[in-house]
């Protein structure tokens, strides 16, 4: 189990299963290139907002984490930051491919996104759903 952070007279532990979707769910993760990509990527933006990634695993159209944040942390402007930032690099380098695949725009993901607390199950029960994925 992970601990409780302390910072400034405050004690909290803020875990969160996410998961992010490629549009029309194509199988886009499935080739170990992109998807070791989006693993590499998705570790570069979280440290520049001080997310921790705790777990993370691909499966053929999906991507699941398990993140850690801070209390001042604003989810939804984190998200929107990491599905931009792993779609525009992604595209950087896959452009020919992704092309053939989104013949209109420049997508990755869908617009959507599930999020919830970790609470009500353990940690190395997601931990180990999660490693299961793929």
């Amino acid at each position: 189990m992970s601990k409780w952070k302390s910072h400034n007279r405050r004690k909290y532990l803020l875990q969160y299963h996410l998961i992010f979707v490629c549009k029309y769910r194509k199988k886009l993760l499935s080739a170990t290139n992109i998807s070791n990509d989006v693993k590499h990527l998705s570790h570069e933006i979280s440290n520049k907002h001080n997310v921790i990634i705790k777990h993370m695993e691909t499966d053929k159209d999906h991507i699941h984490y398990m993140i850690e944040t801070e209390p001042t942390t604003r989810l939804s402007d984190f998200i929107r930051t990491l599905k931009s930032y792993t779609t525009y690099h992604i595209w950087q380098r896959y452009k020919q491919s992704l092309r053939k695949q989104f013949w209109k725009e420049a997508t990755f993901w869908t617009d959507g996104y599930f999020i919830c607390s970790i609470g009500n199950i353990s940690e190395e029960m997601l931990q180990k759903y999660i490693d299961s994925q793929g």
